[in-house]
């Protein structure tokens, strides 16, 4: 049974590292969260490290400076993994080609910047899809438009046999109240299309990596003490699951209608009833990270 707690502090002592979800958990896509915040600050006074682990499609630098913006400051945190920069290097690994035919923002071609940290790069070029080797998505080009509308795209990209890397494997996200698509909706589709899709982010095992090689060059710790957090089910508890980590699971993020009619105060039954019909098993679950 998952344990209901109340604030970080309740069972933060038993851990020296904090793999935290940024969106629903340190901030909504807008504002910070000022109680999240300084649960993070008090946990990193009492000597313990903090690394973001975001599915952000950002590099590191950009989510570092988004979230600055957004009231998060540098003392809450030691170091960012994102699911932006373990699918960089995968791109200039060449795992989708070096054409490749972005599905995305303008906002987030940063993501094609030089990856100059790889002695191996290889030459990316952006083109059309009819032009592509590959496909790279950093999310809907229009976050409110059902992904049925890349259903085209997909099969002329599917029939030509093109990857898609997807940048972000989360489905929707929260921004404010209003909840949007992510590059995970179209990987998902490409996927049931008969497609093949490569994700770097949460719950995959590379940004996990990515994580634990950014906590190395602060200390060595070992896995059992880590705690992942985070608010979705598939992603941040189902992949600190897999990686052998403790979880500790946000209800009052995007499954927050599920536990009763009071965000502050889940109802242990339906908790307990609804992660077992998801057969997953967080350390403890809290409404809000405070």
């Amino acid at each position: 049974m998952t344990r209901i707690i109340q604030q970080l502090a309740d069972i933060s002592t038993n851990y020296d590292a904090l793999f935290v979800d940024l969106w629903g958990c340190v901030h909504n896509g807008v504002t910070a969260f000022p109680g999240a915040v300084a649960a993070l600050q008090a946990y990193r006074k009492s000597g313990g490290i903090v690394v973001l682990v975001t599915n952000s499609p950002r590099p590191r630098a950009s989510v570092q400076e988004q979230i600055t913006g957004m009231g998060v400051p540098q003392d809450a945190w030691d170091d960012i993994a994102t699911s932006g920069d373990s699918a960089r290097a995968a791109m200039f690994h060449g795992v989708v080609g070096q054409k490749v035919h972005h599905i995305g923002i303008p906002d987030e071609t940063s993501f094609f910047a030089p990856l100059n940290v790889l002695d191996d790069a290889q030459d990316i070029e952006m083109v059309s899809l009819r032009e592509a080797d590959g496909i790279v998505c950093t999310g809907p080009v229009d976050s409110l438009a059902d992904p049925e509308v890349n259903r085209a795209d997909f099969l002329y990209a599917i029939a030509k046999g093109l990857k898609l890397l997807c940048a972000n494997p989360d489905i929707v996200v929260d921004r404010g109240a209003r909840r949007e698509w992510c590059a995970g909706a179209l990987a998902r589709l490409y996927t049931e299309m008969g497609g093949e899709s490569l994700y770097f982010g949460k719950p995959h095992a590379p940004i996990y990596d990515l994580a634990r090689l950014r906590l190395a060059q602060i200390a060595q710790i070992e896995d059992d003490k880590i705690l992942c957090i985070g608010d979705g089910i598939h992603t941040d508890v189902a992949g600190g699951i897999g990686e052998g980590f403790d979880t500790l699971f946000i209800t009052g993020g995007l499954a927050a209608d599920q536990f009763g009619t009071d965000v502050l105060k889940p109802e242990p039954a339906l908790l307990d009833t609804w992660l077992a019909l998801e057969k997953l098993s967080p350390v403890a679950a809290i409404s809000l990270l405070r």
